[in-house]
């Protein structure tokens, strides 16, 4: 059975009249949206060539032919109402008989979607009448509040990688390296129903654990190994991401008490997590641990992120964030320890933050020894 197959639907026909409100409230009659991950935030279309002219009433998709019946499809799939023009060579025409048409004298851009290049011809040729508006957050924005369809997707993801680090995680007594222990997990992912992996799973094994960000190696994984392992499953669009350590034979002094640690913070930083709490303060939680454990020069990164159609997404979760949580909001808490001479650990749980706190969809154990 597809694991999509219970899964509730996403309020998908919705987000356009949110964006509107967004829009108005930002005194911006129009929006060009360029990014695809907006695009399919919006409509429901997963190619890789659009356009989408958001107006006060009209919704107009430009594609080219390669897309014009897959466009056609999902969009309907979608329940999503939009005017879908397909042409490879007449996109500029009909956008701006679009823009023409609706009178508009004011147009926004995705700034963080367009090239400076980009700007500069839509600037001179696209839009030459017509005042280019900067935007910023605006389609970002409603996709940090994630429905309920939104978090059964994640949540289903996240059971994937769940079941997949479970049934690999005995392979390491096996002494592979990184990268097979790697390939392994992923194929696992996919053969369990993920679309994808959702970034390149990260292996790193002894000293290469004190990296957070290491790729794997054909290092081979040996007793007295701490083993970080950071990964994700993709499911219809939606991320997953986890980490766990795996201490591979009898850990250290300094090893079992870097688990006990870290392990300390990262509960200490999820049972901070809670709607209205300021995003700093989450990060706190675990730097105060950290920091009476003597460790807090070995905590590398920030706390978290959040978790949707990109890997990371708002909010950020660290020192120096500003804002709140909200409900909705789904963020990862990742603290961890990174000492060269004995390895690194990281445990990561993605969470939903709820009314009365939050909730975990990663539900791997967190500390487990071979």
């Amino acid at each position: 059975m597809s694991p999509l197959a219970d899964l509730p639907p996403m309020d998908v026909p919705g987000r356009a009249d949110r964006l509107r409100a967004a829009l108005a409230a930002a005194e911006v009659p129009a929006l060009l949206v360029t990014s695809l991950t907006n695009i399919r935030y919006l409509t429901g279309f997963t190619g890789t060539a659009a356009l989408v002219l958001v107006t006060a009433d009209d919704l107009l998709f430009v594609t080219d032919g390669r897309y014009g019946e897959q466009s056609a499809a999902q969009l309907a799939g979608a329940g999503v109402e939009a005017r879908i023009e397909v042409s490879a060579r007449e996109q500029r025409s009909i956008v701006q008989g679009a823009v023409a048409a609706a009178g508009l004298e004011r147009l926004g851009l995705e700034a963080d979607a367009v090239t400076w290049a980009a700007q500069r011809t839509y600037d001179r040729e696209w839009f030459a009448d017509v005042e280019l508006v900067p935007t910023v957050g605006l389609v970002t924005g409603l996709r940090r509040t994630k429905d309920e369809g939104e978090v059964a997707r994640i949540a289903a993801a996240s059971g994937i990688a769940d079941a997949a680090l479970a049934e690999v995680r005995p392979l390491l007594a096996e002494q592979p390296t990184e990268a097979e222990f790697g390939l392994r997990l992923d194929t696992a992912m996919r053969r369990l129903g993920a679309d994808d992996v959702s970034f390149e799973t990260i292996v790193a094994a002894g000293p290469n654990g004190a990296r957070p960000h290491h790729r794997p190696t054909r290092r081979t994984i040996v007793d007295g190994d701490l083993v970080v392992v950071d990964f994700g499953a993709l499911l219809d669009g939606y991320h997953s991401d986890m980490t766990r350590t795996v201490m591979v034979g009898e850990p250290s002094p300094t090893q079992a008490r870097m688990l006990a640690v870290v392990c300390e913070a990262q509960a200490a930083c999820v049972a901070a997590v809670a709607a209205g709490v300021a995003c700093a303060a989450v990060d706190g939680a675990c730097r105060a641990v950290l920091d009476a454990a003597g460790w807090g020069e070995a905590f590398l990164h920030g706390t978290g992120h959040g978790v949707g159609l990109d890997i990371h997404e708002a909010p950020n979760v660290g020192a120096t964030s500003v804002g709140e949580l909200a409900v909705g909001d789904v963020v990862t808490v990742e603290p961890g320890v990174y000492l060269p001479e004995h390895g690194g650990v990281r445990i990561e749980d993605t969470v939903v933050v709820t009314a009365d706190g939050s909730r975990p969809v990663t539900l791997a154990p967190k500390l487990t020894a071979l």
